[in-house]
């Protein structure tokens, strides 16, 4: 119990930087919500339920345009589909004997930099540390998105605009850490970025998608490591 208390506190102080990059970002989308006629509380739903910030503005931008049901879906399939490959990575980091119920809760709070903090904790992840950062983390979303709907059109458009860098400046702080030191995290991280600038620059590679950009390069970049630079037992 106390172990598990230690992880939680460990968590929430690790994620407060996140909830802060949150609230950010979704101060923006919050903005949108408003302009798109959504109400504070199906705008606030809409980011309690999904905490994905590009499923988010994707399926905005659909439902203003009177998307179907099922063109919603199938757009945040795709869209969303990397969460099931940082969802493989992590059943990989927690315990085997972890009950269902954990790894339910677990999966409802992985986004990128939830998952970017977690999978670097050292040996077996404690799923309370998970939730420790979700306490802070998804009211930091939640919270963002009710005070961007409040504020409405107060802003103007630079500075909302430039709440978004937030976004990245999060991935950023989650990804330097650990390519500091270790080598082949640091070389995942760049040819990473060159493949997803060699696919923004060719012109036959830009018709695909975002998010299975997203997913081609995770896979074959992260297999390649995985089977040339495998972590042994021992050392995970």
């Amino acid at each position: 119990m106390k172990t598990n208390v230690t992880a939680w506190k460990k968590g929430i102080k690790t994620g407060i930087p996140i909830a802060l990059g949150y609230f950010a970002v979704s101060f923006s989308f919050g903005i949108l919500c408003k302009q798109a006629a959504l109400n504070p509380f199906d705008a606030v739903l809409m980011s309690a339920t999904n905490l994905t910030s590009a499923g988010q503005f994707a399926g905005l931008s659909m439902i203003t345009a009177m998307a179907t049901i099922i063109e919603i879906a199938i757009a945040q399939l795709i869209i969303n589909s990397r969460y099931l490959l940082m969802s493989f990575s992590l059943s990989q980091k927690i315990s085997a004997d972890t009950p269902i119920y954990h790894r339910l809760l677990m999966s409802y709070g992985i986004t990128d930099e939830i998952f970017g903090v977690s999978i670097a904790q050292p040996g077996k992840l404690n799923p309370y540390f998970m939730y420790g950062v979700m306490t802070v983390a998804v009211p930091g979303w939640s919270l963002g998105t009710l005070f961007g709907v409040i504020s409405g059109n107060i802003f103007p458009a630079r500075i909302t605009s430039a709440l978004s860098i937030a976004l990245y400046g999060m991935l950023l702080a989650v990804i330097i850490p650990p390519a500091k030191h270790h080598k082949i995290v640091a070389g995942v991280i760049v040819i990473s970025m060159l493949l997803s600038s060699i696919f923004a620059m060719i012109p036959a590679l830009q018709t695909i998608s975002s998010a299975v950009k997203i997913i081609l390069i995770s896979v074959v970049v992260a297999g390649c490591a995985a089977f040339f630079f495998p972590i042994k037992e021992e050392e995970a």
